[in-house]
């Protein structure tokens, strides 16, 4: 199988889960294999679940039920939101 590149974001206090060199512009460019999911990304990255709020392909919503086996394609972008506060 060949490795794909996506773009991952993680936004507001899921920034601290990524490398030092991805803090700035909160993103980087990941390579995995070809048939990952959604769910083994978020696991890759040690989030935890209840932080897991919005999940984002392309800025198409992903429901949880969705996660575990929506596979991740060449050039897609994957963002993760946690649940926002505030009024």
């Amino acid at each position: 199988m060949a490795d794909i590149k996506i773009f991952f974001k993680l936004f507001a206090t899921l920034q601290d889960y990524l490398p030092p060199e991805a803090k700035m512009t909160n993103a980087l460019v990941l390579e995995i294999a070809e048939a990952t999911t959604v769910a083994q990304i978020v696991e890759r990255f040690n989030l935890p679940q209840k932080l897991v709020h919005l999940v984002l392909i392309d800025g198409s919503f992903i429901p949880p039920a969705e996660r575990i086996g929506r596979v991740l394609r060449e050039g897609e972008t994957l963002a993760i939101w946690p649940p926002v506060a505030g009024g």
